[in-house]
């Protein structure tokens, strides 16, 4: 089997003797390269050829994520993951957006990096796992709120007499003792009860009285 070809790109020496020996133990790929800055880094994969670059953008004498989009231009053939011991989601965004094939912690362990860089060279974007967990957590932060947000928008869109009729409707109660309870017309309750239901989209009086006590809302009428 064919070997895949990586370059390495970073500007801290010892990290690189580091990868050196993880890539170099590794039968299925080939460390073709190594570079310091983006520059020199251009320069090698052109004559290179890697299917697999890894590279810290954050590069104090030059903007990494240029370099990196400059490569990408010049060969769109090659995959780059990007090494980082920042796990800023911001930061994986704007490597994502610039063409980045994945965002991996430098603390990831050497069987992963192996399995990520062939991932990649497959055309699979992977993203390190603890920075995965705080998206997948943020995400389902994000969608609870939503959530939450749209039930209040549905309760704060009944008035306070609606929620005093749904109340009574809770209770088993006609409209006529509903109507006598709270000293209004049979008709006017009727007309409310068509208003909930139209608001909260349900077919009929049970079922909205039943979401609205599962929701607490009828707690306090006020």
């Amino acid at each position: 089997m064919e070997k895949l070809k990586v370059l390495i790109v970073d500007v801290n020496f010892m990290f690189l003797k580091g990868l050196e020996s993880i890539l170099r133990e590794e039968a299925s790929l080939e460390l073709v390269g190594q570079a310091r800055n983006g520059c020199e880094a251009l320069e090698l994969a052109k004559d290179l050829k890697p299917n697999v670059i890894l590279m810290d953008v954050n590069m104090p004498t030059e903007d990494g994520i240029a370099a990196m989009k400059k490569l990408i231009e010049e060969l769109p053939e090659s995959n780059i993951l990007v090494l980082s011991v920042n796990d800023e989601e911001q930061d994986l965004l704007d490597a994502l957006r610039n063409g980045a094939r994945g965002y991996l912690l430098k603390s990831l362990l050497p069987n992963e990096l192996i399995a990520f860089i062939h991932m990649a060279n497959r055309g699979e974007y992977v993203i390190s796992g603890p920075i995965a967990r705080n998206i997948i957590d943020n995400i389902i932060r994000l969608e609870n709120n939503f959530a939450a947000g749209k039930m209040g928008a549905k309760n704060n869109l009944l008035t306070k007499r609606e929620k005093e009729i749904l109340l009574e409707v809770t209770k088993g109660m006609t409209n006529r003792q509903i109507a006598c309870t709270l000293f209004i017309s049979e008709n006017t309750v009727k007309n409310h009860i068509r208003n909930i239901m139209e608001k909260l989209h349900m077919n009929n009086r049970a079922q909205a009285a039943a979401f609205a006590m599962q929701e607490g809302w009828l707690q306090k009428t006020v």
